[in-house]
């Protein structure tokens, strides 16, 4: 039995500008930093292995942020693996900075714990949606088209992903990487985005297309889910 912590990050600043965002690198508001400390304080009470985080500032703070509060009193670390192609890729300064960035000693394992980037966790990506603000848009192109663009299941926003082609990269990522740790036993936190975490949640609760455009992610509250060879979903903050 392993536990699944599933977290959305805080409140951006163009989450509080009313902007699509999508792939845009843009950090927390005051109040999103608060929502990821609140969070975490709610889940500080589990265990935690290794954390997933998409490449995005606002995920990456609100893991950093949340973990922060663990009543363990471990500190999580990124961790910069060698690119899969092969050390010949590397230059040597990057090279170092991998070997450098490794924690030493016999018990830095048991005194951290590992975080992991991944862009398959990234939000979808909003195409030319992104940066537009979201009232502007509804007068420009109707609110049931924004509606559509946001909520449906395969109708991307223009040159952007729907949720079908954010679920296409985000579900081999749970299959790939997160479901081999929980067998082993390993509780993991990932946080995440909305349409991200609504893709996984999707997977995890069986829901169909149609129940999942109903599916709100709230941000900075966590979700835990019990795996073992099947899915409970054990409580929200």
């Amino acid at each position: 039995m392993a536990l699944l912590i599933l977290m959305r990050h805080g409140q951006s600043m163009w989450n509080a500008s009313k902007l699509f965002t999508g792939w845009v690198d843009v950090p927390l508001t005051n109040k999103g930093i608060e929502e990821a400390i609140s969070g975490g304080k709610a889940i500080s009470h589990l265990e935690i292995d290794e954390a997933h985080v998409s490449t995005l500032i606002r995920a990456q703070m609100t893991a950093m942020l949340a973990l922060a509060q663990h009543s363990s009193g471990k500190t999580p670390i990124f961790q910069y693996p060698m690119p899969s192609e092969g050390i010949e890729s590397v230059s040597e300064n990057e090279a170092k900075m991998i070997d450098w960035a490794s924690p030493r000693g016999q018990d830095s394992a048991e005194s951290h714990i590992p975080v992991f980037t991944s862009w398959q966790l990234n939000e979808r990506m909003y195409g030319d949606l992104q940066g537009l603000n979201k009232d502007a848009t509804r007068e420009k192109y109707g609110v049931e088209q924004v509606h559509i663009w946001r909520r449906s299941y395969d109708v991307p926003p223009p040159n952007g992903e729907s949720l079908e082609l954010t679920a296409k990269r985000t579900l081999p990522y749970l299959e790939d990487t997160i479901i081999p740790g929980l067998r082993e036993g390993k509780n993991i936190f990932i946080a995440a985005h909305g349409n991200s975490l609504r893709s996984i949640i999707m997977e995890i609760e069986s829901l169909t297309r149609e129940e999942v455009l109903q599916l709100e992610v709230p941000t900075g509250s966590p979700i835990v889910y019990e795996w073992s060879n099947g899915w409970k979903r054990l409580y929200d903050f």
